[in-house]
């Protein structure tokens, strides 16, 4: 936990990220609030409401007295809403900015080709 993010969150995205990569696949328990409590050194209750914050949202649901478990089609909802958040933080200030120096969509996606060939290289 290093950024200045409130601690619950970063533990819901520690999950969302681990149900992204596989680690976590749909169906599978996850670790329970005090094992994260003690992995990551913080209150259990700042665990339990990272966890919480997924069984809200319907990423994870509960088996009364078993624990926390990836609910179906739990990757394909996180990815759905990060990629919109990613065009909604990223893509449209791009888009608006570039809109603001007469570059047009077709160079802006020229320009993003670019500099991906220079990320790969």
């Amino acid at each position: 936990m290093d950024d200045a993010r409130p601690i619950f969150l970063q533990v819901a995205e520690k999950v969302e990220n681990d149900i992204i990569s596989g680690v976590l696949p749909e169906d599978s328990q996850i670790p329970s609030t005090n094992d994260f409590a003690a992995f990551l050194r913080i209150n259990p209750a700042t665990a339990g409401k990272g966890v919480n914050l997924l069984v809200d949202s319907g990423i994870l649901y509960k088996k009364r007295g078993i624990g926390m478990f990836v609910s179906p089609g739990a990757k394909d909802q996180i990815l759905a809403e990060r990629r919109e958040r990613f065009r909604a933080d990223y893509i449209l200030p791009i888009v608006a900015e570039a809109a603001k120096l007469g570059i047009s969509p077709r160079d802006l996606a020229g320009m993003i080709d670019v500099a991906d060939l220079g990320a790969v290289r």
